[in-house]
């Protein structure tokens, strides 16, 4: 015969390499595979132990129902709340279609997920700053609860409709296979050619209209089909304008299936495009043959546009397989980093606090980094949490036994109030004082208290010794009788001071301000009234004289310091005041070493530029001014070890 092609493709008419359109990859890119997986991360409470990075689900085939895409579902199950999730899988699962439920399941799945994990992360950064008083117990998750639950219900109703399923498809089975007998049959048959041709067609269509049939019968079952197809067109020669038409509307289909694989190049979604390259493939199967003439040039013309849009695919795969690479590369530097951060312990508070900013840093560069490769995704995680949780372990147990110290430490105080508020209306001020200054100075060695305490336990402990010194104080005031003629020396020597005529020699003239102030010194008390004024006023005299003179502003401020702590030594409460002092000016020392470190290290991270060199050099800058302050400071500890 001179036609022997049948209206359906052969197996050569398939396209090369057709099993790596459904075959898996081991990158994860599609959530509809969580549909059959089992949710079991329940982390829903704040156990911080159980929380680790979920690997994304595997990649399979979805059966889109119309206008839904996998990408459109995506976007609206990430869009809402967990309970939203829950409520959602709850009226699903109600439904009977397995299919639809299928087609949803996976995404919300996914969706669910992500929060979960996403809680359970925010919740283990939170605990990252605690100081370990919080409990750490998980506590039960009803939303977990409840998506499991629903989800069991999914999985029931899968199992019967596979089931069910499986039963239809070996009906399916059994149904085919008596068809391909009776083609057979009609083969054999030495009925007209009219009534043969109207049998073939019947067969044809009841072919068609038969459901799936299991996956291991479906190649074999196929290939005989075509076989007996072909061999009843060689027995009855179909006449050829009959063919012709059929050949040029098979023609008609697989152009049409070629224009619409060229134009999946165009789809920005890769997993939309390959799955709906996999139904081009599948139709293209079930179109008949087209012109011998034609027919190479067609199925080259298509297994191009599939070679295109399977090398987009494994691009893509590429693609995420290097990101995650790196991911994972950048991750073991951080887990590096935390190793070598938590390998000593600090020792003090300040240390906790300085040690624990720079693990939080660590992951909030973690959490900005995507997925490792799935098979050491977990691994690199728990390596990292590892260190994370050494450290905050170790947190916890210090401040748990730094707390019971700070109670002991309240209670030591709370004596040394005690003994002070006794004290305080006694009129035997040499040894009051004597008693106080000692007490004050075992107040320093003890250690801090619990903050809630901290401020009261003190403001109690000076108003007790501020009560003696104060009547102490008032006391000694209104003892002496030139303290009228000690006004009038005082306001002499502050006109000396503004009408003095100063040489060009700044170093004399700091050597007759420093007799100033000496002078000064010496002269005795004044009227209460106005002691604050004439200190002041001379303060001025010596400032305004400084700024004239254009004397530097460290020998001023260390010359001025001087003359103030002199003018204290004398003073009833004088060790409470220099003490203070020592505490203020050491308290900015520290503040301006650490500004420093900060500045020095931010000088580090600026790569060579125009803009960044301009920037390294204001923080320089910074640096220099933050060291001669420090210098003036030392100077002024130094006057105060010497008072």
């Amino acid at each position: 015969m001179e036609n022997k092609e049948q209206l359906h493709p052969r197996t050569e008419d398939l396209p090369a390499g057709e099993e790596s359109l459904s075959g898996k990859k081991d990158i994860e890119t599609d959530p509809a595979e969580e549909e059959t997986k089992e949710t079991s991360d329940k982390t829903g409470g704040k156990d911080i132990s159980k929380i680790r990075e979920e690997p994304a689900a595997e990649s399979r085939k979805v059966t889109s129902q119309e206008g839904d895409d996998s990408d459109t579902l995506t976007e609206k199950y990430s869009a809402m709340t967990r309970e939203e999730i829950v409520e959602t899988v709850e009226e699903l699962v109600s439904s009977d279609d397995v299919n639809y439920i299928r087609k949803h399941i996976g995404f919300l799945k996914v969706a669910y997920r992500k929060l979960l994990r996403d809680e359970n992360m925010a919740s283990f950064e939170q605990s990252l700053g605690s100081d370990g008083d919080e409990g750490g117990e998980a506590r039960t998750d009803t939303l977990t609860d409840r998506f499991d639950a629903a989800f069991a219900v999914y999985k029931e109703k899968k199992a019967a409709f596979d089931k069910t399923l499986e039963v239809e498809m070996q009906q399916n089975l059994r149904l085919k296979e008596n068809i391909l007998e009776e083609l057979r049959q009609l083969i054999d048959s030495e009925e007209e050619l009219k009534k043969t041709y109207d049998q073939f067609n019947e067969l044809q269509e009841r072919w068609r209209a038969a459901g799936p049939v299991p996956r291991g019968a479906k190649g074999t079952l196929w290939n005989n089909y075509h076989f007996l197809v072909e061999k009843f067109f060689d027995k009855v020669n179909i006449n050829k304008e009959l063919k012709d038409l059929d050949l040029k509307k098979n023609l008609e289909a697989k152009t049409e299936l070629c224009d619409k694989a060229e134009e999946l190049l165009l789809e920005p979604s890769v997993t939309k495009s390959f799955q709906q390259l996999q139904k081009f493939h599948e139709a293209w199967k079930e179109i008949g043959p087209v012109p011998k003439d034609k027919k190479d040039d067609l199925w080259e013309r298509f297994k191009a546009a599939t070679d295109k849009l399977n090398k987009r695919r494994q691009d893509h795969y590429d693609s995420l397989r290097e990101e995650q690479n790196k991911n994972y590369a950048a991750k073991l530097v951080l887990c590096e980093k935390a190793e070598e951060l938590t390998a000593d312990l600090p020792e003090t508070p300040r240390q906790w606090q300085e040690k624990t900013e720079q693990i939080n840093e660590l992951f909030n560069v973690w959490k900005t980094i995507g997925f490792a490769p799935k098979k050491v995704n977990n691994e690199v995680w728990n390596r990292f949490r590892s260190s994370l949780d050494n450290f905050f372990g170790g947190k916890k147990e210090f401040f748990r036994k730094y707390k019971d110290q700070q109670k002991e430490n309240y209670n030591q105080k709370l004596n040394l109030c005690l003994q002070a508020e006794a004290l305080k209306e006694s009129e035997d001020w040499k040894a009051t004082t004597d008693a106080l200054i000692n007490l004050q100075k075992e107040w320093k060695k003890i250690g801090p208290v619990p903050a809630k305490f901290s401020d009261k336990i003190w403001k109690r402990f000076r108003q007790a010794c501020d009560v003696f010194f104060n009547r102490k104080s008032e006391h000694f005031a209104s003892i002496g009788e030139h303290q009228e003629e000690n006004l009038k020396k005082k306001l002499g020597l502050i006109e000396e001071v503004n009408n003095h005529n100063y040489s060009e020699d700044n170093k004399d003239n700091l050597e007759i301000l420093k007799e100033f102030q000496r002078r000064w010194m010496e002269i005795g008390h004044v009227p209460i009234k106005q002691k604050d004024k004439v200190q002041a006023d001379f303060r001025k005299a010596i400032d305004r004289q400084f700024e004239v003179l254009n004397i530097s502003k460290k020998v001023k401020n260390t010359l001025s310091f001087r003359s103030k702590i002199d003018n204290l030594k004398n003073a009833p409460n004088a060790g409470n005041i220099i003490q203070k002092e020592r505490n203020i000016i050491n308290g900015k020392i520290k503040n301006l070493e650490a500004d420093i470190k900060v500045l020095e290290n931010n000088i580090g991270f600026f790569a060579s530029s125009k803009k960044a060199d301009i920037l390294k050099a204001e923080f320089e800058e910074k640096i220099d001014s933050a060291r001669n302050e420090i210098g003036v400071l030392r100077e002024k500890m130094r006057i105060l070890r010497d008072a």
